[in-house]
């Protein structure tokens, strides 16, 4: 059998495919980030499946454990709490395990945040460098911003909203307050937000809004 990858909503439940939710009827097992949240959307999609908690702190024990079960029969659905699978979430050693066992692999496409954010952005998308998140130290933000302020695409970033003060005052210092960029917050959902703009202006634009949710942080070339 199969190992499915399968994207779920970063927000809006209307995103899920008919075929996603296909699959998870067909699933024999769940590989969750998180249990909670994934049984929340099975909830309202009125399905029960047996879950198991695969995230960073276990996925590399548990690899080789929900690969002996794929060999032996199992439909496996790996899941991420939103987005897709193993693109800044907890995913690559139980794909790669499969594939070194010569394992079918099968991508069940949805949204994927820096993407979204990317199409509606207004910068420039021929070419990206997407480096996730940062270490959250200021001495990494640091020589990242060093090591790419001439990089010849646009920049793309996640941050938490317990960070993103501190992680755009870094940009400011090391690129400039006149670096254009765009940040967005809460895709897909209710107050789904982008704030366009030289960096200082953003910066001052998002000291007064909340800061609920992750952020996706694309920086212009230079």
């Amino acid at each position: 059998m199969p190992l499915y990858v399968l994207a779920t909503p970063i927000g809006n439940l209307s995103d899920l495919s008919d075929r996603a939710i296909e699959t998870l009827k067909l699933a024999d097992q769940l590989a969750c980030e998180d249990t909670r949240v994934t049984g929340k959307l099975l909830s309202k999609l009125e399905i029960k499946k047996d879950m198991i908690s695969y995230r960073e702190e276990n996925e590399k024990f548990l690899a080789p454990k929900l690969a002996d079960k794929i060999e032996n029969g199992s439909n496996i659905v790996l899941v991420s709490d939103a987005g897709t699978p193993a693109i800044s979430d907890p995913g690559y050693r139980l794909v790669r395990e499969c594939r070194k066992r010569n394992l079918k692999v099968i991508p069940i496409p949805g949204p994927v945040a820096f993407t979204t954010a990317l199409s509606a952005s207004g910068l420039p998308t021929d070419r990206i460098l997407f480096e996730g998140f940062l270490a959250p130290k200021k001495s990494a933000r640091h020589r990242f911003f060093k090591e790419q302020k001439d990089f010849s695409g646009t920049l793309v970033c996640y941050e938490s909203c317990h960070r993103i003060e501190k992680f755009l005052d870094d940009l400011i210092f090391c690129l400039g307050p006149d670096r254009e960029i765009c940040v967005a917050k809460e895709l897909t959902k209710i107050h789904e937000n982008f704030l366009f703009g030289s960096a200082k202006k953003v910066f001052n634009e998002l000291k007064v809004k909340s800061k609920k949710g992750e952020f996706v942080i694309m920086i212009a070339k230079k």
